[in-house]
């Protein structure tokens, strides 16, 4: 089958627009098919930004891929602008390590990590293991630092953690990010509530006004972003600052994880949710400006206009 020189066009620059690129069916929050979904959960754990292109929606670029990539299902993989494969490849490559190289993640020693068990959280997963019929507990962290537990068969390769008597399993990428991880329990209506808090998670740094005009007056290299709504960006805005559009939004999630965000709102809450968002993706230097642009005019420049 030949491909529209149009279609190879559009193919190619979806390719080039990230260097990780998954064409599946679905999105990654909502996989449509149990090989998407798959190979989802394996980027999860590996890497915190990737793209990924919906061929359910767009049947010219289903059928496109197929031809383009010389392969005859979905979901395929390119890394670096290169084709990696389908969903049986990616699992063989995760397993043996090559996945985690051909993707630039740093390999890891697999010394089990320090971790911290409550005796509310201890005594809640004992009696989750009755209910469970006894299987093995599981800790899991992915590239953006969200945490699961769960119980589950035995899996190859696990390190064991104790800590109040619990058992941990953990896999060497999670045991990489759990060193000090703090996991506790309240009891709710529900049942109980598990709190896990991780010292090695992104955290957001908090900049005041006076902070920000050192930074913008020496010149410093960053990505000053504005989170409010385009007419207040109008009303009033401090120079040199971005609004924060989906379009901009896509586009820093392609930026080094090292790059640093400043994000500033009204009064700094909405930028302060903005900025734990970047955090959660991986991104290591991310600032909120304390008090938004209102104490930009208030403490550094009344000519801004407040409102």
């Amino acid at each position: 089958m030949d491909l529209a020189p149009e279609t190879r066009e559009r193919i190619d620059q979806l390719i080039q627009d990230d260097r990780v690129v998954l064409f599946m069916k679905g999105n990654r929050q909502g996989p449509q098919c149990g090989f998407s979904a798959t190979v989802v959960q394996l980027l999860d754990r590996l890497v915190p930004t990737y793209s990924t292109v919906d061929v359910l929606s767009d049947p010219e670029i289903r059928d496109g891929i197929k031809t383009f990539s010389s392969w005859p299902t979905i979901p395929q993989l390119y890394v670096g602008g290169e084709f990696i494969g389908g969903c049986d490849i990616i699992q063989e490559m995760f397993s043996a390590g090559e996945l985690h190289e051909a993707l630039g993640v740093t390999s890891v020693t697999g010394e089990p990590p320090t971790i911290h068990i409550s005796d509310g959280a201890a005594d809640a997963l004992r009696k989750l293991s009755e209910n469970g019929g006894g299987r093995p507990l599981h800790l899991t962290i992915d590239a953006r630092f969200q945490a699961g537990l769960f119980f589950g068969p035995e899996e190859d390769g696990e390190l064991q953690v104790e800590s109040n008597g619990i058992s941990l399993g953990l896999d060497a990428l999670t045991a990489s990010r759990a060193e000090g991880l703090q996991i506790d329990a309240r009891e709710t209506a529900d049942g109980p509530a598990f709190s896990l808090e991780n010292p090695n998670a992104p955290a957001v740094q908090q900049l005041t006004v006076g902070e920000l005009k050192k930074l913008l007056d020496a010149g410093e290299t960053f990505e000053f972003l504005d989170v409010r709504t385009p007419d207040e960006h109008e009303k009033a805005r401090i120079e040199g600052t971005t609004l924060l559009d989906p379009e901009k939004g896509a586009a820093l999630e392609k930026l080094s994880l090292d790059t640093r965000l400043v994000f500033h709102c009204h009064h700094g809450g909405r930028s302060q949710k903005a900025a734990e968002h970047f955090a959660s993706l991986g991104f290591r230097n991310v600032f909120n400006v304390v008090g938004g642009i209102d104490a930009w005019s208030i403490e550094i420049d009344p000519d801004v206009p407040r409102y």
